[in-house]
Order: structure tokens, then C-alpha cells, then sequence
């Protein structure tokens, strides 16, 4: 039986392209969409279901997509974060579908699976800003939920976890530990999740009436080894500009940073406080135990596999849009500034 990709392939244009055609949607040539219809007709494509028509039957099933890691790249929350979720569906009658999606075009295998009624719907998580994956969902019409948000514009279902409250606990927790130098390590620009959690830290800063510097500003992609090169930036810096507080935007990179310290015999928790992001089960048996913000992951997947089951079911009169606050989960890694060295804490705040 031809599949959507078969006659994408014999047309000679993407799986999306094909869907626009078959679906009266998006724009389209003319000679394209007589190009993609022949292409249907020679190859007998016959889709047994499309998105229109989506809710008629249940496959019971939901799909998830795996996104595509870098090299080094090291996400368990995100494995945890499935775990729960296909604990909350198995619960519910449902099994979740695990697929990777083509970086080229994230949309098509989604769009794919919807068309031969594979999955009665999706579960998305790691959305970037203006999320193409969620365009595409949204522009025809078949159900998902998102464990995160995409704009401020798309109006769809999702949970989120509030990164900026989780920050914005992270640096009072800092400040009234005596800390006034403190560093931040995002991830890049493109995350959004990242975004939300650079925001905290800055706004925060600003309502302490902390100083600042773009010195202490830098980026690291989520692997250990980036943490370690960022602690190395950071702690380069002289005297007066060194931070006496790092906090990451991941547990991932305060592992790296935490690697660095140790190698160049700076005691994490006694000479420089590290914190992390997202309480990952190893945070509380690295050395020294880490500071960090948990998401509740567990009450994030049920609630989402409600959330979705409503819009299958048609019990819900609009979107839902949740944003759950996290916990700040306090550990030796974040140690008061009177127990730095008498060196560090005779020196001054960098300049703003």
C-alpha cells in the first residue's frame, strides 16, 4: 500500500506538500498540485483517514515525537517526562507511539500518522518559538496538547512549567543566602523554555537591586561539556568580576560546571554556590548534593493526557492553557557568601 512518503517521493516534493494538496490547504502551485494528484493516481494512494475526519475512529493510541539530540547531549527529564506520560495513558485505555521526526520537516511525519489514522492524537514537548510542528497541527485541525508553549499569537492547548518563577526562586534564594555576584548560564537564544528562564534571572536581579554584567551572561548548549567550558569563561574573569554564584538552566550543565570546580580546586558550596534546573534523580547524589527547581512531571502528563482526551472526546468548549508553578529544592550547593574565603568576600560587585 503506498504511503504519503511514496507519492511525496514520486512527485519529488515533501510529505507536507502533499498533505496541503490532498487537504485543500496551503499554498500550493498549480502545477504542483496536478503534479501531486497524478503522482496519487499512478501510485493507487488512498488514505484511510485525513485530518478532517480524524475523530471518527480511535487507534487508542498517541503519538510522541523524539527530538533529534546533539552529539553529548544528555536529556533525562525528558525521559522522565515520557515515562509519566505513558503511565498517565496506559491508565486512560492508551498506549503512547514513539517516532523521530525529520529535521528538515518536523511537521510530516505527524501529519503522516494522523492521515492513516495511526494515532488519535499527539502529545509535543521541547517547542521552540513559533514551533512549525504546532503551525501545521493547528492549520489542520488534528488534536495535540503541548507540554510547552510556542508564542503568545497560536491559540492551542498546553501545560507549561513557569521557568521565570522557577529563576526568579533560584536567585532569591541566592540573594538571601549573601550572594551578589551572580552568574547565569543559558542555553541558546532558540529555546524558549531557555528564554523564559533568562528572563527570571534578569528580572529578578533587577527587583533585588543586584548589579549586573553581561560577563556573567553566557551560553552552553545541554551537555556536561559545555557546562565545563562555561565555568571555565566564567571563572576567567579577575578577581572583582568572578561570580561567587552560578546558577545554570539545567542540572545537565551544573554538572559540567560543578566537573570544573572540581578539577581546579574550587569547592563547590564552600568557594563559589552552583544551582540547577529541573531536579533530575542524579542532582541529589552529585558532589556537593545540587540546588535545583523541580517540575512535577508526574501531575504534567496526566494532566496533559486529560487535557488531549477532552479534545478527542469533545469535552471542552476552548483551548486550556496552564502554567504550573515549580518548587525550589535547596541542597549543600548553595552555600551562604560568608562561608567564601576572606579574599572573595572582601571584593567588590562587578560594575553594571
Amino acid at each position: 500500500m503506498a504511503t504519503i512518503k511514496d507519492v511525496a517521493r514520486e512527485a519529488g516534493v515533501t510529505s507536507a506538500t502533499v498533505s496541503y494538496v490532498l487537504n485543500n490547504s496551503g499554498r500550493v502551485s498549480a502545477a504542483t498540485r496536478q503534479r501531486v494528484l497524478e503522482a496519487a493516481r499512478r501510485l493507487n494512494y488512498r488514505p484511510s483517514i485525513t485530518a478532517r475526519n480524524l475523530r471518527s475512529g480511535e487507534s487508542r493510541i498517541i503519538g510522541y515525537a523524539w527530538h533529534t539530540e546533539r552529539p553529548g547531549e544528555w536529556t533525562p527529564v525528558m525521559q522522565q517526562f515520557l515515562y509519566n506520560l505513558s503511565e498517565a495513558a496506559e491508565a486512560a485505555g492508551y498506549h503512547i507511539l514513539t517516532f523521530i521526526t525529520d529535521a528538515a520537516d518536523p511537521a510530516a511525519t505527524y501529519i503522516e500518522l494522523a492521515e492513516m489514522q495511526r494515532v488519535d492524537g499527539f502529545i509535543l514537548a521541547n517547542t521552540d518559538v513559533d514551533d512549525p510542528r504546532i503551525h501545521r497541527l493547528l492549520e489542520l485541525n488534528i488534536p495535540f496538547a503541548s507540554f510547552g508553549r510556542a508564542n503568545d499569537r497560536w491559540d492551542f492547548s498546553y501545560i507549561d512549567v513557569d521557568g521565570e518563577d522557577g529563576m526568579r526562586q533560584v536567585i532569591e534564594h541566592l540573594a538571601a543566602q549573601g550572594h551578589e555576584r551572580i552568574a547565569f548560564i543559558r542555553w541558546p537564544t532558540l529555546s524558549l523554555a531557555g528564554s523564559y528562564r533568562a528572563r527570571g534571572y534578569r528580572d529578578t536581579l533587577a527587583a533585588l537591586g543586584l548589579q549586573s554584567d553581561e560577563l556573567w551572561l553566557v551560553e552552553a548548549e545541554n551537555t556536561p561539556a559545555h557546562g565545563y567550558e562555561a565555568a571555565r569563561q566564567l571563572m576567567a574573569r579577575p578577581g572583582p568580576l568572578q561570580p561567587t554564584a552560578i546558577a545554570c538552566v539545567s542540572d545537565v550543565i551544573a554538572i559540567g560546571v560543578l566537573n570544573y570546580l572540581h578539577d581546579h580546586g574550587i569547592v563547590p558550596g564552600r568557594d563559589v554556590a552552583v544551582t540547577g534546573f529541573d531536579d533530575i534523580p542524579a542532582a541529589e547524589h552529585i558532589t556537593p548534593p545540587l540546588t535545583s527547581v523541580r517540575q512535577p512531571l508526574d501531575t504534567i502528563g496526566q494532566r496533559l493526557m486529560e487535557m488531549l482526551l477532552d479534545i478527542l472526546h469533545g469535552a471542552t468548549n476552548g483551548t486550556r492553557q496552564v502554567l504550573i508553578k515549580p518548587a525550589l529544592v535547596v541542597r549543600a550547593s548553595s552555600a551562604p557568601a560568608q562561608s567564601l574565603p576572606d579574599r572573595d568576600r572582601g571584593a567588590s560587585s562587578a560594575p553594571r
